[in-house]
């Protein structure tokens, strides 16, 4: 069944959890992040622009230490991929 109760800060707070932090870990500089594949990880239905807003906005950026670089692909569509430079 999919979720539909998620909300952005849930949006926010597994994108940092799944990819920011591990990254850092890693030490890495950059990281993308796929419109499509949060959606999947998340388990949601036709959720793609909430993905998008959630993060794309500047509170994600303030949440997890980084700074947007760029978006590519379509607006809230699965192959939209966020480009974040990671902050120390």
């Amino acid at each position: 069944m999919p979720k539909q109760g998620i909300t952005a800060e849930d949006i926010r707070i597994h994108c940092r959890e799944k990819y920011i932090v591990p990254a850092r870990m890693r030490g890495e500089k950059q990281i993308s992040i796929r419109v499509g594949d949060v959606h999947r990880d998340l388990g949601l239905k036709s959720r793609f622009g909430s993905v998008d807003d959630a993060i794309g906005a500047n509170v994600f950026q303030t949440m997890a230490n980084v700074k947007r670089l760029s978006k590519s692909g379509p607006p809230h569509a699965p192959n939209a991929v966020f480009l974040f430079k990671i902050l120390p």
